[in-house]
């Protein structure tokens, strides 16, 4: 289907690669000789400018929780649209966004707005710097957080360069990062908290926060154990340091987030994604004590903090609408069905006879061309027949109508339901059969 039916896809492109660096603003766009563009989308389908339908299981990387042209955001955002987009003014519905969030999540004493989950991250760790003092941020080897300097050290380290697993290296992301940066990062491994805690205290008296994840995506979307995220929590709490819980991904999977799950109260949360409705945003929330560092007081100002378009009346308005619209009931019926979509996955795996898994939680998934799911980001690593496989079979899904994350990884909305999940599986076991060569190349 992609090499014959997406001529207006790659005819766009020849134009875009005139125009943007690699023909695109986001490098996950790019599959195939060339990304597809979209025309519309509507629930849980998106139609590209080739006419072609497919059900859309990436929802713009967990953005979307109502799919597209949710019909309650439409007309409130239009009504928004109508009396002004942003200004020079704080609104009504930055405050009743604010109000509906807090109370939310018990961890939520105040909430400040930003316009991406890579920004909430940076306000988090700037937040902890300011309220500490202190300069170090610990973070798990592997995880994403964003595209800042700091949240960014062993996002994609290497066997060549990852270090001993009982203490990973620090290694920069981006070519041309000062070698300060890395210095002021502390890599621990993912769900090992005897030697995180190892890690940890090596660094004692200099850490202002410990980053984690509750789900990590770039690890293999395996959930955080109690037992590790406990550990973490009761070290912060030991030892003067913060503890911030990185939800963008995640916060859909309780109505209070993950942290609810795990009953744990994080200093600070980054939120981004499916808050906005739609839209661009992200927050920070957090305990009143923490989030003062943005209002000058006694201290004076410690952390300085504006953005042009932060808390704009829009996708205040459109986030208010999507997470009253997403309920603890529609909560617990999105994970009912993601844990549908889990176990159908594994009973198509199970048919393929292939070295493949499936992992998750809630209304996310991921599928593995490994026979278990990562355990930590060294397992997670993908080798280069890995990846061709892991692309070929991505590739295989579109031509099959499906729509997911470059990763294999999926994000449910409200709009679906399980004869969608019944269509991805079918999809899934047709190209798990087209891609076994390259499987039987992986396992031999």
């Amino acid at each position: 289907m992609a090499n014959t039916l997406s001529a207006k896809s790659a005819a766009l492109f020849e134009q875009a690669k005139k125009v943007l660096p690699g023909g695109v603003s986001r490098n996950t766009l790019l599959r195939g000789s060339h990304p597809l563009y979209a025309a519309f989308g509507k629930g849980c389908k998106v139609t590209d400018i080739d006419g072609v339908e497919r059900i859309d299981f990436a929802n713009n990387m967990a953005s979307h929780i109502h799919g597209h042209a949710y019909g309650p955001i439409v007309e409130a955002v239009a009504a928004q649209l109508r009396r002004g987009t942003a200004f020079t003014l704080a609104t009504e519905a930055e405050v009743r966004f604010a109000e509906h969030l807090c109370a939310r999540s018990p961890a939520f004493d105040k909430i400040r707005f930003v316009n991406s989950g890579t920004e909430a991250v940076m306000a988090a760790i700037k937040a902890a710097r300011a309220f500490t003092g202190r300069a170090k941020i610990a973070k798990v080897e592997g995880s994403y957080h964003g595209a800042y300097d700091f949240a960014e050290v062993s996002q994609e380290s290497t066997p060549a360069n990852w270090g001993d697993a009982a203490h990973p290296e620090a290694v920069p992301l981006a070519v041309g990062t000062p070698a300060g940066i890395a210095a002021e990062m502390v890599i621990i491994p993912f769900n090992d908290p005897d030697r995180a805690l190892a890690i940890l205290d090596e660094h004692k008296g200099q850490i202002a926060a410990v980053l984690i994840d509750p789900v990590p995506h770039r690890i293999g979307l395996v959930p955080a154990g109690q037992d590790f995220a406990g550990t973490m929590a009761k070290w912060t709490q030991d030892n003067g340091a913060l503890l911030i819980f990185d939800e963008v991904i995640t916060y859909r999977n309780e109505e209070g987030g993950m942290q609810a799950r795990f009953n744990i109260r994080p200093d600070l949360t980054a939120l981004g994604k499916m808050i906005g409705g739609g839209f661009p945003v992200g927050a920070l929330a957090g305990r009143a004590e923490v989030m003062d560092v943005f209002v000058s007081g006694a201290k004076g100002l410690r952390l300085p903090h504006s953005g042009t378009f932060s808390a704009n009346p829009v996708t205040m308005t459109a986030g208010l609408v999507a997470m009253a619209h997403f309920d603890k009931a529609g909560v617990t019926r999105l994970n009912a069905l993601g844990d549908y979509a889990r176990k159908g996955l594994a009973e198509v795996i199970r048919q393929a006879d292939v070295a493949a898994s499936v992992s998750g939680t809630g209304s996310l998934l991921r599928l593995h061309l490994k026979e278990q799911p990562p355990r930590n980001y060294r397992e997670a690593y993908l080798s280069g027949d890995e990846k061709r496989a892991l692309s070929a079979l991505i590739e295989a899904l579109y031509d099959e109508g499906m729509i997911m994350i470059h990763t294999g990884a999926a994000a449910l909305s409200t709009p679906m339901g399980r004869g969608d999940i019944d269509r991805l599986c079918g999809a899934v076991l047709k190209s798990l059969l087209s891609i076994r060569a390259l499987m039987d190349k992986i396992n031999s």
